[in-house]
């Protein structure tokens, strides 16, 4: 089944307002800028984003925030997004904060079916407030719940048509898991390949969990936060 669509544009057109969409990506490091974009440009209104962190005030998930596009939060860090601080600060947006392994485990959960997991994660903290607590072998753990979405937008190195995918070092982030927890999996891709070219090995998100899959175009990969080390004088 070839499931390529020509550009993020069509993909988008599917998504109603209102939708929950799972966004890979760590910081700026494998996110789907071309999806983020195209909703961006649509307009869709109202979502709830479950992602790691929420991009920069002008870029990646921060566009979306700043068009106030985003109803809700789920995610792990706010320190990198002014505009996101400031609505999370003056109630003007619903956030819930979510520990960053916990976090991970709720969206594998998710996409493997798991009606809830125990975790110590948070247990005594705001986290654990007005959830199920219970000690198993001396040890209080806080019940967590799974995440999904109606939506999740995906990046990876390559694919192919029948949606099969290759991550590359550190994009290999919350992708792999997100594209499993999704209703529906749209992937954006930096190179698009026909069957058979991709290692079989190499893969791994299989195409059973993707719906759409396209070709990206005009990456900007910023990088969050650029520190460097000043050049040390040889000896």
């Amino acid at each position: 089944m070839n499931k390529v669509v020509k550009e993020a544009v069509e993909a988008v057109a599917v998504i109603p307002d209102g939708a929950t969409i799972l966004m890979g990506g760590f910081g700026l490091c494998g996110i789907p800028e071309n999806l983020i974009q195209a909703l961006h440009v649509r307009g869709t209104k109202n979502l709830t984003i479950i992602s790691n962190n929420a991009g920069i005030d002008d870029f990646g998930v921060g566009i979306l925030l700043k068009a106030r596009q985003v109803r809700k939060m789920i995610s792990t860090y706010v320190g990198e997004n002014r505009e996101f601080e400031r609505q999370l600060l003056s109630g003007e947006i619903e956030v819930e904060l979510v520990p960053q392994g916990t976090f991970s485990e709720r969206i594998r959960a998710g996409g493997a079916g798991i009606g809830a997991f125990y975790t110590p994660t948070g247990h005594g903290t705001l986290v654990a407030e007005h959830k199920e607590t219970r000690v198993i072998d001396g040890k209080a753990y806080v019940l967590e719940f799974p995440l999904r979405g109606d939506f999740a937008f995906i990046k990876a190195f390559q694919g192919d048509s029948l949606g099969n995918l290759v991550y590359r070092k550190t994009s290999r982030n919350f992708n792999p898991m997100m594209a499993t927890a999704a209703r529906t999996t749209i992937a954006e891709v930096e190179q698009l390949v026909e069957p058979g070219d991709l290692d079989p090995e190499s893969i791994v998100t299989p195409g059973i969990f993707v719906k759409q899959i396209f070709q990206g175009a005009g990456y900007d990969k910023r990088i969050e936060k650029r520190t460097v080390r000043e050049n040390q004088p040889r000896a």
